[in-house]
């Protein structure tokens, strides 16, 4: 189901509704089985595996937690690691992997068969698996005591506002609200319809206009001039980050509603001055697991810079993998990674920027956005693009530099609409900044915008990171 639906329209007052009405004793019933009837709406069959892996790592951190054997301890997190990776792996990775070996065979001028599983990728089980991992990983380490309470672990990990592309949440975070929800007041009830409304805009207004123009446009890029071909990057930057915050705005949004307050993902991420400020403020809950679950385990910055700089790729390279079975994402993640080394280096990055202070530091703030905007724009190419060899066919009509004219307009309109959200909410530093406006304000433009998503918003155009 998607959250710019018809049906999600119904799906969430019903909701609301039976969780309003029913004793404190049913709520987590009621959740989860909304919250399966959310997730079994793409395909009933998914289920079996979010249901498998919620009883095997309940299973596996119950052991662990009672038990003082070491080696029982051991045995029951290892099964669990291995069986979240191995259905990850399976559902995700297993063609990839046999292909990628064919090839590699092949090149040498050897024969090799390609065995296939014609499998549907799992919405989401990326991000359930993650965060699946994540609990009994902490409780192995003893950073978090094991639930007894199966139904409240199998509401934790299938909680329908953030299952199928984030935040990712932590156990510590998510299982007590899970357990002792806050009371939902009328001001819980204005930051969530804010939270909604800010991301339905920048989903069906801005992200949803701009994708036909991308699609088309990186489907043939051999048909463009490098000015097209520009525009068709500066656009889907634009397009995946309203796509996915947008995503992230709603699950916060609709989480408030119920009472339960979910982490920010995204903290303005396009006014960043290095790509290293770039992702801590991108995807925050995928960038603090890989920094707390791979490149803190690898270990991080201990050690010299070979080992640092190493780390860093590793951990970079899985990100990309995880993004995708393609070397594509592989690459994706790779380039990242450099830029990150090499802004390391320079000793770029290390900490968020402070304000600047006279006119010429705000200039030198602003030369150093738009470098790291553009090295962003860079990696994106990568994300709709079906293969390594589509990457290098846009590069090159890129670098022809042609009728770099026919960029047009409308990045800088869609760049507009992006910043006129994001500069206040990074100046206040509140994502709900707009409720700060006089009531005669806000009716008005709140009014607008609702009318044209009524207009616009029957295309159910599916979030892009669902297919992650």
């Amino acid at each position: 189901m998607l959250f710019n639906s018809v049906a999600f329209m119904f799906f969430l007052p019903a909701v609301l509704l039976l969780i309003g009405v029913a004793p404190n004793r049913l709520r987590n019933w009621i959740l989860l089985s909304a919250s399966y009837l959310f997730y079994g709406a793409w395909d009933w069959r998914f289920l079996g595996l979010i249901m498998t892996t919620t009883l095997i790592d309940f299973s596996a951190s119950s052991v662990i937690s009672r038990s003082d054997d070491r080696q029982r301890r051991r045995m029951a997190f290892a099964a669990s690691v291995i069986a979240n990776l191995g259905i990850l792996g399976t559902f995700k990775y297993f063609n990839f992997f046999v292909d990628s070996a064919a090839e590699l065979i092949e090149w040498f001028g050897l024969y090799a068969s390609r065995p296939a599983l014609n499998l549907i990728l799992p919405v989401g089980i990326s991000f359930y698996t993650l965060q699946s991992m994540s609990y009994t990983i902490d409780v192995y380490y003893e950073r978090l005591r094991a639930t007894r309470s199966l139904l409240e672990y199998a509401t934790y990990l299938a909680y329908f506002p953030q299952l199928v592309a984030g935040p990712i949440e932590r156990a510590q975070d998510l299982l007590p609200q899970i357990r002792s929800p806050g009371k939902v007041t009328g001001e819980r009830i204005n930051i969530g319809l804010m939270l909604m409304l800010i991301g339905y805009t920048k989903k069906v207004l801005i992200a949803d206009s701009i994708a036909p123009i991308t699609a088309r446009i990186y489907d043939d890029p051999g048909a463009y001039t490098a000015g097209v071909l520009l525009q068709g990057c500066y656009l889907y930057t634009l397009q995946i980050f309203c796509d996915f915050s947008g995503y992230s705005d709603i699950a916060r949004g609709v989480s408030e509603l119920l009472g339960i307050r979910l982490g920010q993902n995204f903290r303005q991420p396009y006014l960043s001055q290095s790509v290293t400020e770039f992702w801590r403020r991108w995807h925050m809950s995928l960038g603090s697991w890989l920094r707390d679950y791979i490149y803190v385990p690898l270990g991080g910055n201990r050690g010299g810079s070979f080992q640092t700089y190493r780390n860093i790729m590793a951990t970079w390279l899985l990100c990309g993998l995880w993004h995708g079975a393609a070397w594509t994402y592989v690459a994706w993640g790779g380039l990242n990674g450099i830029y990150i080394c090499v802004e390391r280096a320079f000793g770029i990055g290390r900490g968020d920027p402070e304000r600047p202070h006279g006119a010429a530091a705000w200039g030198v703030r602003v030369a150093l956005n738009v470098v790291a905007f553009h090295l962003i724009v860079t990696t994106f190419i990568v994300f709709p693009s079906p293969s390594l060899g589509h990457v290098i066919e846009f590069v090159q009509g890129l670098l022809v530099f042609d009728h770099l004219a026919d960029v047009g307009i409308l990045p800088f309109l869609a760049a507009f609409a992006v910043f006129a959200i994001d500069i206040p909410q990074n100046a206040s530093g509140d994502h709900t900044v707009f409720l700060r406006l006089p009531w005669w304000v806000q009716s008005p433009v709140y009014a607008g915008l609702c009318f044209l998503m009524m207009l616009y918003g029957d295309r159910e155009i599916p979030f892009i990171y669902f297919q992650f």
